[in-house]
């Protein structure tokens, strides 16, 4: 027996904010008392990318999740953080005011993510979309981050 099931005829139980604010899922019940969840998005503007190649496409969340996940997944002890460094990079990217971003701007967004959450797998990351070819791609890198750090700690203990 197949149930359609509308929307609007249903009751709302309750109503919560993800953890990261980006949807808000919503407990309903149907008026025949069948339970179900739904998960409301905000619709973001849609973002054209300009890929190296000169080609361009629409901007996809889900594709950039996949890379992430593939690219450095590992270095994550869960969905739930592999998602925060997409919706982090994601925010970057709208932040930027513009209707057309390049594949280069999203690698650097999820770079600069990386480099706040994961050192490791921002290293991982950047040796991929950076395409390093010698061990001294590997110390400059490693180099830069230090430079960060050692900065980073020098204004923590002016404060």
């Amino acid at each position: 027996m197949e149930r359609k099931l509308r929307i609007g005829d249903s009751k709302v139980l309750e109503s919560r904010e993800t953890l990261d604010g980006t949807m808000i899922r919503r407990r309903r019940e149907s008026s025949d008392g069948h339970r179900f969840t739904t998960y409301e998005r905000i619709e973001m503007p849609q973002l054209t990318v300009v890929k190296r190649s000169g080609n361009k496409e629409i901007y996809d969340r889900d594709k950039l999740l996949l890379a992430v996940k593939r690219s450095v997944g590992k270095f994550f002890n869960s969905e739930l953080e592999i998602e925060d460094v997409v919706n982090k990079a994601s925010d970057i990217l709208y932040s930027y005011g513009t209707d057309q971003i390049t594949s280069q701007q999203i690698g650097e967004a999820v770079l600069d993510v990386l480099a706040d959450i994961n050192e490791v797998a921002y290293v991982r990351f950047a040796s991929v979309f950076r395409e390093f070819r010698t061990l001294e791609d590997f110390e400059n890198i490693l180099k830069e981050q230090n430079a960060k750090r050692k900065t980073a700690s020098k204004g923590a203990s002016c404060e």
